[in-house]
Formats: structure tokens, C-alpha cells, sequence
């Protein structure tokens, strides 16, 4: 073997040996820059984390931090007389402040202080006021000469739902229709006897 041949071996193992540590070098940078990436991903999530504010996104505009209430209340909606059944899926955890869970339809969970029944409606796609009950689908039942909407808190009549922010064990009914004052008192006694979901 002469020497111009040892020459050329050791040339092509030295170009290789380069192009090896090159790419070995090009790999670990890259790697770096990956795990950097990623590091700052991590650093970020977590710094909003801690520093976020408990309130979750989209939430009531004078609401408490999430937690800060846990209250449970029995609410019965009649239409005619017949009861609103708030157990389908489509009514269920709309929103984390106040909702119907574990597929009740007769309990509702508030999670915060400063929530509304007006939010609740509102979360549900509900348009409930002193004089109209509207669905998802536009179905409305509305105050006219025949019939009316009316609302009852513990008993207790009231002009509007909306304000109503739920205490433990409240009994809540919406009545829709020209019920007589014994009607109303049997709906009335109906609620009081719902078990709440806790």
C-alpha cells in the first residue's frame, strides 16, 4: 500500500469523522433549542397558573373567585303546570359559577358569590324576565290576558328572578299559566318537599 493511498484513507476518515461530529453537534442544538422551547412553554403555563386570578374566562361580571360560594337550592319550572325537566344533557355544567350537574334537574349549584339566576337562564341560552319564559328552540310563553309568569323565592313572591342570587336550601319555582292560588300553593308545597342534590 503506498503512501498516496494511507494518504487518501486517512483523509476520507477524517472528512468522515468530521461530518459525523458535525452532525452529532447539529443534533444536540437542535435538541437544545426543542427543550428550550418547550422549558418556556412549561415556565409560562405555570407562571399564569399561579398568577391568574380565579375567576375562569366568560364568567358573571361581579362574580366572587371560583369557590368562594357553595350553595345548593330546589327550583321547580312549570309551564301549564307541566314541570321543565333541566336533566338533558343540553342543561347540564353550561358554566363553573352556577349550574344543574349529574344529570339533576332540580338542584342548582352555585360556586361563587355575586352569580345570578338571570346568569344561570343566560349560561342555559334561557331568556327568563318579569314577563316572558323563552326557550332554546323559541317557544315563548309570555304574560298576556289569560296567562302569566310568576316567580316565588322560599315562598315569597317576586317581580323578577333575574337579581336572585341563591342562598343554601332556597325553594325556587317559575310558574307559567292561570293557575289559582290553590294551584300555586300545591306547586309551592311540591318544591318544598324536593330533595337537594348536594
Amino acid at each position: 500500500m503506498g503512501r498516496k493511498e494511507r494518504r487518501e484513507r486517512e483523509q476520507k476518515r477524517e472528512s468522515y469523522a468530521t461530518q459525523r461530529s458535525s452532525a452529532k453537534r447539529k443534533n444536540t442544538l437542535i435538541a437544545i433549542g426543542v427543550l428550550a422551547v418547550i422549558g418556556a412553554i412549561v415556565a409560562y403555563a405555570s407562571w399564569m397558573f399561579v398568577t391568574m386570578d380565579q375567576n375562569a374566562p366568560g364568567g358573571p361580571e361581579n362574580a366572587g373567585a371560583l369557590g368562594s360560594a357553595h350553595s345548593h337550592a330546589a327550583i321547580s319550572v312549570k309551564i301549564f303546570g307541566d314541570e321543565f325537566d333541566f336533566s338533558s344533557p343540553s342543561y347540564q355544567i353550561k358554566s363553573p359559577y352556577i349550574h344543574f350537574e349529574g344529570r339533576d334537574g332540580s338542584t342548582v349549584h352555585k360556586h361563587a358569590t355575586g352569580v345570578t339566576l338571570g346568569y344561570l337562564f343566560d349560561s342555559l341560552n334561557l331568556i327568563v324576565d318579569d314577563q316572558c319564559f323563552i326557550f332554546q328552540d323559541g317557544r315563548s310563553f309570555c304574560d298576556n290576558e289569560d296567562y302569566s309568569i310568576k316567580f316565588f323565592v322560599n315562598n315569597m313572591e317576586v317581580d323578577d328572578i333575574r337579581p336572585v342570587e341563591i342562598q343554601e336550601d332556597d325553594r325556587i319555582l317559575i310558574s307559567y299559566g292561570g293557575e289559582t292560588a290553590e294551584e300555586i300553593k300545591e306547586q309551592l308545597e311540591k318544591v318544598n318537599n324536593q330533595i337537594i342534590v348536594k
